[in-house]
């Protein structure tokens, strides 16, 4: 997931952060309010945003250019919301470019868009959508789903910046898609039993929340 430095054309990669800042921002005015409103949640934070800093530090090579591994972003994503996920996947996005090489400054945007942003939403739909089956199978599909859909998400970020000469943006992604799939699938079913435990760990009963 995490594309390298300087993979993606100057245009794609100006065009994903421009289309990443503001979800960015609310995320940041999303975050103050929480704050504002209980300073204890500072810890609990901090919990969500290393739980994702450690699980998508752990990279596998994958398609030319990125990587595949678990986000971690689910956790965070069903104790506080998309919307302020987005904010903590990009801080964690950023210290891993910059202290672990894992991506890129010029690609924030476009890795901060799959996993920060796709993929919570998709874990926050997923979980209010099954949550009435139990919070244990909820935050498994969600944490599945979401880590599925950031591949998805950067499967078509390389297709359209690298359409094939066969068959342009839609055989692109067909075959990113088929190379992630064979170490993404695990990595995805991985990363939903270790959500579901941490969630258990830590006693926190997953909040609905507005999005």
């Amino acid at each position: 997931m995490h594309i390298a430095e300087g993979y993606l054309p100057v245009a794609h990669a100006l065009g994903w952060t421009i289309g990443s800042a503001p979800f960015v921002a609310d995320g940041i005015r999303q975050l103050n309010r929480r704050i504002a409103e209980d300073r204890s949640q500072r810890y609990l934070l901090a919990a969500a945003a290393a739980f994702a800093f450690a699980l998508s530090a752990m990279k596998l090579p994958s398609v030319a250019g990125s990587s595949s591994h678990p986000t971690g972003v689910a956790l965070g994503t069903i104790l506080f919301g998309p919307r302020l996920m987005s904010v903590i996947g990009m801080l964690v996005l950023l210290f891993q470019a910059l202290l672990l090489a894992h991506g890129g400054l010029t690609t924030l945007g476009a890795n901060a868009f799959s996993m920060a942003i796709a993929g919570p939403w998709m874990s926050w739909t997923l979980y209010r959508a099954t949550s009435r089956f139990g919070s244990g199978p909820a935050s498994f599909l969600a944490a599945f789903g979401g880590d599925l859909f950031t591949y998805l998400v950067t499967a078509m970020q390389l297709a359209f910046a690298f359409p094939a000469a066969d068959g342009g943006v839609p055989v692109a992604a067909g075959r990113f898609l088929a190379i992630f799939g064979v170490t993404q699938i695990p990595l995805a079913l991985l990363e939903g039993a270790l959500t579901v435990f941490v969630l258990r760990s830590l006693k926190a009963q997953p909040k609905e929340v507005a999005a």
